[in-house]
């Protein structure tokens, strides 16, 4: 028979069956004159906190989570779309540049009527 993980639920309610025949039990053999459901409650509900107590205390035991596995580096940068540096640079430096500058490049032109207008 293979060993398998406890079921908390089920040795909980066994537990309280077991309690429940052994109180049958004992008060065929002493005789106690104390109020029956009052005992029975407060007894029930020290089992359910020494159960309650024993869950918090395994848990808390469990194994660290893994470690995050290692990613390996990249040999060399790879270049997004295969173009030669020189062309990612280019693109950056036209990103950099101002628009207003681009333009008057583009058309000379139509930038020399707006300073005439201005």
């Amino acid at each position: 028979m293979k060993p398998h993980r406890t079921d908390g639920v089920s040795l909980s309610f066994g537990l309280i069956f077991l309690l429940i025949a052994v109180w049958w039990a004992v008060s065929r053999v002493v005789t106690l004159h104390l109020p029956a459901i009052g005992w029975v409650v407060a007894g029930g509900l020290i089992v359910f906190g020494v159960i309650g107590l024993l869950g918090a205390i395994r848990s808390g035991r469990g194994s660290a989570p893994p470690a995050p596995a290692p990613q390996p580096a990249p040999a060399e940068a790879e270049i997004p779309g295969d173009l030669p540096p020189e062309m990612h640079a280019s693109i950056v430096r036209e990103l950099l540049e101002e628009p207003a500058e681009r333009f008057r490049k583009e058309h000379p032109d139509i930038a020399a009527e707006q300073q005439h207008k201005d």
